[in-house]
C-alpha cells in the first residue's frame, strides 16, 4: 500500500474525538473496561417524493477487512504522536501511545450482526459491539462510514429489484459515484438487486462478469472522421459479432439508430451471429422501446434486448412499465412481450442514493460492565426515538401464521417471549403497544457472532447474500414494499426492557441539579 493510502485508509480512518475520548478513558483506567455499543438506524431513507418502508443491510465484509489489517504501526503512532495542544504540549502521552501499540488491537472485540443481504428496519441493532471501552469507542467512524453507506445504496437497489420484477438489472454508475466510494456503492448495489454491474473490479471480486456497451463518442469519433453511424455499429460488431449491443440514439432513435442497428443485425446472421440489442439512453423510453420492439420484431429480431439507461430510479421505472401496459392495452399490442425484453440500465440514482445522501445509522453506548455485571447506560433526547434503548439485548424477528414477518423484537439478553401464552410488545419510544398469542407467532434470532477473539467469520459469498435479501422481501407484506407511503413495519421492545427503560430515564432525571 502507498504510504499516503495507509494514512487514510489505516488505523487513523477515523475522527480526531475518538482519540480523544480514548485517551481520556485511559487516563479514568477505564479503557479496558468491558463496553457494549449498539449501531443502527432511526428512519428508513426518504427520497422527498417516497419513502422505502425496510432497509437491506450490507457493507459488514468490508469493515471486517479493515479490522483485520488495522494496526498501530510506527507510522500511525507518529502521527498522533506529533499533535499539540493549543499551547504547545504533546496532545497525547506517550504511555498512551505505548498502551495503543501494544494493545491496540480490534482482536479484542466482537462483534455480532444482522447478515448481509437480510431485511433491517430502524432501533434494531445491525451491529453490536462488545470490548475493551477504549478499542470498541476507536471503531465507530469506520463502521458508520462502511455499513450505513453500503446498506443506504443496497436498500436503494433492492427498491429497483422490487418494481423492474424479473427484468435484468446493470449497475454503471461508477463515473458519477464519489470516488472510491463507487466500489462499495457497486457492492451494495449487486447485493441489494442488480444482475450486474460495469465495474470490472468489483465484478471479478464477486465473480461476476462485468458488462457494458459503447459510448455516443464510437459513433461521434467514427462521424467525424468522414463516416457514419452504420460504419460505426459495423465496426462495433466486427471486433465484438457476439455481444453486439448498439447505442442507437446519437442522431435520431427510430429513424437512424435503430434502422442503422438492424442493418448491421441482419449483417451478422448471414454470418452465424445473433445480435445482443439496442441501448436507449435519452427521449421518451418507454415510447421507444415500444416503437424498437415493433421495428426489431418486423425485421425478425423478437428477441434482441432493449437497454435503457438514462437517470432511471425505481419511480422513473415504475412509470415507464406503467406507459407501456396502458398504451399497449389501446393499441391491442402485447405490453409482456415488449416488458420481457427490457434491461434497466441504472447509474447516478443508484449508487449516489439519489434523495437521500446519508442513512443517518448511530453509534451508542448502551452498556458498560461492572464488578461482574452489566450496568445499562442511557442517553436522554429531547425527542424520544433519539433516546437509545439501553441494555444487553437480542433481537428476534417474529411471523405471523401466514410466514409473514409482523414485528422485529427487541428484549433482554435471556429473556424466552414464547414461554407466555402472549407477548406484550411496547413501541420504542412512545406509550402505544400490541399483543400477540404465542401460538399465533414463530421466532428467529437476527444477530449471527461476524468478529470473536480476532478471528472473522468467513466472507458470504455473492450468491448467499442475495438469496437472504429475495428470502425476506418475499416475507413482508406487500404493504410495506409499496414505493409510495409504505406501511409501517412494527419494532417493538419486550415488557421488561421497556420497564427498564423508563426507569433508568427516571433515575436519569432525578439525577438532576
Amino acid at each position: 500500500m502507498h504510504e499516503r493510502s495507509a494514512l487514510r485508509e489505516g488505523i487513523l480512518f477515523t475522527d480526531q474525538y475518538q482519540f480523544t475520548m480514548a485517551q481520556v478513558y485511559f487516563r479514568l483506567g477505564i479503557h479496558e473496561r468491558p463496553a457494549l455499543f449498539d449501531h443502527y438506524f432511526r428512519r428508513y431513507p426518504h427520497y422527498d417524493s417516497h419513502q422505502a418502508g425496510y432497509c437491506i443491510a450490507a457493507g459488514l465484509e468490508g469493515l471486517l477487512d479493515w479490522m483485520d489489517a488495522a494496526r498501530f504501526d510506527a507510522q500511525a503512532l507518529e502521527v498522533l504522536r506529533g499533535q499539540r495542544t493549543r499551547r504547545g504540549a504533546q496532545l497525547f502521552g506517550d504511555d498512551f501511545l505505548a498502551w495503543l501499540r501494544d494493545q491496540g488491537s480490534f482482536a479484542s472485540l466482537t462483534l455480532r450482526a444482522i447478515p448481509e443481504g437480510r431485511v433491517v428496519h430502524p432501533h434494531v441493532p445491525l451491529t453490536v459491539a462488545e470490548g475493551p471501552l477504549a478499542m470498541a469507542q476507536l471503531l465507530e467512524t469506520a463502521l458508520l462510514n462502511r455499513i450505513n453507506f453500503q446498506t443506504l445504496v443496497a436498500t436503494k437497489a433492492s427498491r429497483i429489484r422490487d418494481v423492474a420484477g424479473e427484468a435484468t438489472i446493470m449497475e454503471f454508475g461508477l463515473r458519477r459515484a464519489q470516488g472510491l466510494g463507487g466500489n462499495e456503492a457497486t457492492r451494495a448495489a449487486l447485493i441489494g438487486g442488480a444482475d450486474f454491474s460495469s465495474n470490472v473490479g468489483i465484478s471479478a471480486e464477486l465473480g461476476l462478469p462485468s458488462r457494458g456497451t459503447h459510448a455516443h463518442s464510437l459513433v461521434q469519433v467514427v462521424m467525424a472522421l468522414g463516416q457514419s453511424e452504420l460504419a460505426a455499429f459495423r465496426a462495433y460488431a466486427e471486433v465484438y459479432p457476439d455481444d453486439a449491443l448498439l447505442l442507437v440514439d446519437t442522431i435520431n432513435t427510430l429513424e437512424s439508430g435503430v434502422p442503422n442497428a438492424i442493418k448491421v443485425f441482419e449483417e451478422l446472421r448471414v454470418k452465424g451471429h445473433e445480435p445482443l440489442g439496442i441501448r436507449l439512453d435519452s427521449g421518451d423510453l418507454a415510447y421507444l422501446s415500444m416503437r424498437a420492439a415493433r421495428m426489431l420484431d418486423a425485421a425478425g429480431f423478437p428477441n434482441t434486448a432493449i437497454v435503457l439507461s438514462n437517470d432511471l430510479d425505481e419511480l422513473v421505472i415504475w412509470q415507464i412499465l406503467a406507459q407501456i401496459s396502458q398504451e399497449s392495452r389501446r393499441e391491442g399490442t402485447d405490453a409482456d412481450a415488449v416488458i420481457r425484453r427490457l434491461v434497466f440500465g441504472v447509474g447516478t440514482h443508484l449508487v449516489t442514493s439519489w434523495g437521500e445522501p446519508a442513512l443517518g445509522g448511530v453509534y451508542k453506548l448502551v452498556a458498560v460492565a461492572d464488578q461482574g455485571h452489566w450496568r445499562p447506560a442511557i442517553k436522554i433526547s429531547e425527542t424520544p426515538e433519539k433516546t437509545p434503548t439501553p441494555g444487553r439485548k437480542q433481537a428476534l424477528r417474529l411471523y405471523d401464521q401466514r410466514g409473514k414477518a409482523t414485528a422485529d423484537l427487541l428484549l433482554l439478553e435471556g429473556e424466552d417471549p414464547l414461554s407466555q401464552e402472549s407477548i406484550l410488545l411496547h413501541h420504542p419510544a412512545d406509550a402505544r403497544f400490541r399483543t400477540l398469542r404465542r401460538d399465533e407467532i414463530s421466532a428467529e434470532q437476527l444477530h449471527e457472532v461476524a468478529f470473536a477473539e480476532g478471528q472473522r467469520q468467513a466472507p458470504a459469498m455473492l450468491a448467499a447474500m442475495r438469496a437472504r435479501r429475495d428470502a425476506d422481501v418475499a416475507r413482508l407484506d406487500p404493504g410495506v414494499t409499496r414505493l409510495v407511503n409504505p406501511h409501517i413495519y412494527h419494532v417493538s421492545l419486550s415488557d421488561q426492557l421497556w420497564n427498564m427503560k423508563q426507569q433508568l430515564i427516571r433515575d436519569a432525571y432525578q439525577q438532576r441539579p
